[in-house]
């Protein structure tokens, strides 16, 4: 069984302005631009029966469309970086949702998520990349200024185990309304 996982689509507009960060950081396994996505909850490598009932749960989510702002740039790992990312505003819309993700799917059964939601584009995983190098890459480049989208829909992505993540399949898409 594929991995699966929930997330916010980001739309082409948006995944073009962010692929132009890409480049300059030694040691960055850079993300391909149709893989951007914003995760909302990991469930992993899980059986069919599962599968199907997280999927009926998340029928069931009633939110709003919302508007998602991308704050700047950061990175994931401290002392040894693993991940350069886009930072997200994290607005009531966005950790409510996902919030929603949660409790949904610990109902099919699965544990509870073990790191905190905090929202973001990954645009590359990082391998021996130095802090200083992560450090001057992220003080050179800033961030997308007034970077945003409305948040139409949420997904059911699969996924292969590959390297860097990718390609990542809809599964099931669920409207915001």
């Amino acid at each position: 069984m594929p991995r699966l996982f929930t997330a916010i689509e980001v739309p082409d507009e948006v995944g073009d302005a962010l692929s132009t960060y890409r480049g300059g950081l030694s040691g960055a396994r850079w993300i391909d631009v149709e893989n951007y996505h914003i995760t909302l909850r990991f469930l992993g490598d899980i059986d069919e029966e599962t599968a199907h009932e997280a999927a009926y749960q998340l029928g069931t989510v009633r939110r709003a469309p919302f508007d998602v702002v991308i704050e700047g740039l950061d990175a994931f790992g401290g002392e040894r970086p693993r991940a350069l990312i886009a930072r997200v505003a994290p607005s009531p819309a966005i950790m409510e949702l996902q919030a929603e993700h949660e409790r949904l799917i610990r109902r099919t059964g699965l544990p509870a998520e073990k790191r905190k939601f905090t929202p973001h584009v990954t645009l590359a995983r990082l391998r021996d990349a130095s802090p200083r190098g992560v450090a001057e890459y992220l003080g050179l480049r800033g961030g997308p200024p007034g970077l945003a989208f409305r948040a139409e829909r949420f997904v059911i992505y699969s996924s292969r185990d590959s390297v860097g993540g990718g390609p990542y399949l809809v599964e099931a898409a669920y409207p915001l309304r």
